[in-house]
């Protein structure tokens, strides 16, 4: 996403952007952190999305191949650099039992996995805006 604003008056001419700066704001966060995040989660139903305040919850999801099962996840993006301390994946699970949704444990491969995945997207999405 690109934004282009002309200045009023004034013949100071200010440099263009440099694409290959990890410290992309112009939704408020990290632009290759907040796209990689929702490529990450474009299987899941969204229920927040707020690319100023860099939050993305999803709503309830269970895989058709274990429908006993569903997740659901937030992730924050913290600080407008693409720095792995920027990111914060926190997930819950449920599990069928007797016909009642019970909380469940998450295993903490399961957060750190869907982390590192967002993290690898944003840094290609970041090199191939270097071109």
């Amino acid at each position: 996403m690109s934004l282009g604003l002309a200045a009023c008056g004034g013949g100071n001419e200010r440099p263009q952007a440099d694409l290959a700066a990890s410290q992309v704001t112009s939704i408020g966060v990290n632009s290759y952190l907040w796209r990689a995040s929702l490529e990450a989660l474009a299987f899941m139903p969204l229920t927040q999305a707020d690319s100023a305040g860099g939050v993305i919850v999803t709503d309830w999801y269970a895989n058709p191949d274990s429908p006993n099962e569903r997740v659901k996840v937030s992730v924050s993006i913290l600080d407008s650099d693409l720095r792995a301390d920027a990111l914060r994946v926190a997930a819950s699970r449920q599990v069928l039992q007797n016909g009642t949704w019970v909380e469940a444990p998450v295993q903490a491969s399961t957060v750190q996995r869907l982390e590192d995945i967002i993290l690898t997207k944003a840094r290609d999405l970041r090199r191939s805006a270097v071109g």
